[in-house]
């Protein structure tokens, strides 16, 4: 008899159990905290993802976040020391295995020249890579200005002359294109018809081109079949918003801080210990691997001194005269390839000198410009109908509140007797002499530093192996660019691994 109670109370409290667990998870489709039934097509019309399972997005690897020394490795005389050493956290993320290609900018320009070849030329000529960039004045580059970027044989190397705002173009489309997909995948929008677009830049604006932020505010617009889906909600036709697990995060441009993290690699032993100090994204300080099975390979593209590019003929080091495929070399402990040398990678930060003085200690960044869509009218409904630009995407405003760009920077808890105005040219110049204040000649030889003053990171084919460091910065306005910056995508994690 009191092994049957026994068995009785287990099976009771198993049940219990069970119910308990059901009820925190909410599973089987009813809420724990009001007992309804989610997804229930007779009921309010709540919808729950169940069982959601995140998708690691093509070509990107996991990253998972942690705490690290952000900052100089090592001592150098001549360095900015704009590199403070401090201890921050980076929140998990993703981002690209290998630098964007020239492969994948000509499919971008591809994209462009289908949809606005005919109606808006001067966009597709916007997103083309700058190829004079391979110019230099003692140095015949003209084979790389013709060929590097279109040839087939250069398809898997990093693609360059592309500035700040065009990777961030980039994102913004790769986004589009990938949600776009998405979305297509799911039957809840008809797939584009690329034979048949519209003649008026403002009907494909409106109409044809697919833009992510616009769908989720306002409904996307499907050609095919001539309904707007917001208001047009049928069998075929439906819409979608971030709580059902289709969309993805927009792509990005790494922060400065995920970016260094992501390049080191800080991943702890089973020991629990961290390997801080690295100098380089590898292990240990020299440039080639001193492992037996590869002893003597390089471990990534940069100039060993002056005049040395790749070695000698016959016994190649880098094997690169100049940019290298994108998968060259050993990857880090990520599995990120040539997250040193190859070639610089522009990040998404504004440069500052003292950034690593004042940064947050979690998730750090300089650069925050809070957007608002710009609303063009309100209908009949009250709902609000936003501005397009000329590309199809909703008009994003900034107040001047919202610009924080120069927190922390030039106000009057940071200057100093020393900080002067940068002089953009000699006119500027010559009316402060004239003024008779005082002149302080750093300020005269520095570089003007902007809000559109952007970080680069990663050293590159030309570069000496300093600028290897992971930790080393310089920096270029946002619309400029060069034969030595190429860049990655990043993506925040919505949750982090394991979660």
């Amino acid at each position: 008899m009191k092994s049957k109670t026994i068995v009785k109370l287990s099976s009771l409290f198993l049940l219990i159990t069970m119910v308990s667990c059901s009820s925190q998870s909410g599973s089987q489709g009813v809420s724990s905290l009001t007992g309804w039934k989610y997804n229930d097509k007779k009921g309010t019309g709540f919808t729950v993802k169940e069982n959601f399972i995140i998708e690691v997005p093509i070509g990107m690897v996991e990253i998972e976040g942690g705490s690290f020394t952000i900052g100089e490795k090592g001592e150098f005389v001549t360095a900015g020391r704009d590199n403070k050493q401090r201890r921050i956290t980076v929140s998990s993320f993703y981002m690209d295995e290998f630098e964007v290609r020239n492969l994948d900018w000509r499919e971008y320009t591809n994209w462009m020249q289908v949809v606005f070849g005919k109606t808006l030329p001067k966009l597709v000529a916007k997103s083309q890579p700058d190829g004079k960039v391979w110019r230099e004045e003692l140095a015949y580059n003209e084979p790389y200005l013709q060929n590097y970027f279109s040839h087939p044989a250069f398809d898997y190397y990093p693609v360059v002359g592309v500035s700040w705002e065009q990777a961030m173009d980039f994102c913004t489309w790769r986004t589009d294109r990938v949600n776009e997909l998405a979305l297509i995948n799911a039957g809840i929008i008809l797939p584009p018809d690329f034979k048949n677009i519209p003649n008026q830049s403002d009907s494909i604006a409106s109409a044809f081109v697919f833009n992510t932020q616009k769908y989720l505010l306002q409904g996307d617009y499907n050609p095919k079949a001539g309904k707007r889906a917001m208001t047009n909600l049928n069998d075929s036709v439906r819409k979608v918003d971030m709580s059902d697990g289709i969309l993805y995060p927009e792509y990005r441009l790494p922060t400065e801080a995920e970016w260094e993290f992501a390049a080191y690699a800080i991943i702890s032993g089973k020991d629990g210990m961290v390997p801080e100090g690295r100098i380089y994204p590898w292990s240990g300080s020299q440039a080639r691997i001193t492992d037996k099975a590869d002893l003597g390979k390089m471990q990534a593209n940069f100039v060993r001194g002056r005049g040395d590019m790749m070695g000698t003929s016959g016994s190649l080091n880098d094997n690169a005269t100049i940019t290298a495929p994108v998968d060259a070399y050993f990857p880090n402990d990520f599995g990120l390839f040539n997250m040193s040398g190859n070639v610089n990678e522009w990040v998404l930060d504004v440069y500052r000198a003292t950034t690593f003085d004042d940064m947050a200690e979690y998730n750090s960044f300089r650069g925050n410009k809070y957007l608002n869509p710009v609303v063009a009218k309100t209908d009949e409904t009250g709902h609000n109908i936003y501005a397009l630009d000329e590309i199809g995407r909703i008009k994003m405003d900034v107040t001047k509140e919202d610009d924080v760009r120069d927190y922390k920077d030039g106000d009057a808890a940071s200057r100093l007797p020393s900080d002067f105005t940068q002089f953009g040219d000699s006119a500027e110049l010559n009316d402060l002499i004239n003024s008779g204040k005082k002149i302080d000649i750093t300020d005269i030889l520095r570089p003007r530093i902007t809000n559109k003053t952007r970080v680069y990171k990663g050293g590159s084919w030309k570069d000496r192996i300093y600028w290897l460091n992971p930790s080393t910065r310089r920096y270029l306005d946002e619309d400029k660019s060069s034969n030595d910056i190429g860049f990655r995508c990043a993506m925040s994690m919505i949750g982090d691994i394991g979660q």
